[in-house]
């Protein structure tokens, strides 16, 4: 953006009168910062699509414990033998819980 130094250059004076007349208009106008739209409201308009899977049906292929795997007694997620890190009693805990 080119700069037009020849131009006369405002006060302090005048740029504080400037942004206080600005400040006034703007309290005079009531409905600038009020937002009456509810989010939930919008939300349960707004659709995306595709978004309807009612009639579709999930096909997953659950695979037994493998024996290289433990299953977690504190998070319970499957982890491989390498994530061992005790045992609390008979119930292994891997080394994220145990950390």
């Amino acid at each position: 953006m080119a700069t037009d130094y020849d131009a006369p250059r405002k006060t302090d004076d005048e740029i504080s009168a400037d942004s206080i007349e600005e400040l006034k208009a703007r309290r005079a106008d009531k409905t600038s910062g009020v937002v009456d739209e509810d989010e939930a409201e919008a939300a349960e308009g707004f659709e995306l699509p595709g978004a309807d899977l009612s009639g579709e049906e999930l096909s997953v292929r659950v695979l037994p414990p493998q024996q290289d795997e433990f299953t977690c007694m504190s998070c319970f997620l499957v982890h491989h033998r390498s994530q061992l890190a005790t045992f609390k009693g008979d119930q292994p805990i891997c080394s994220e819980c145990a950390a």
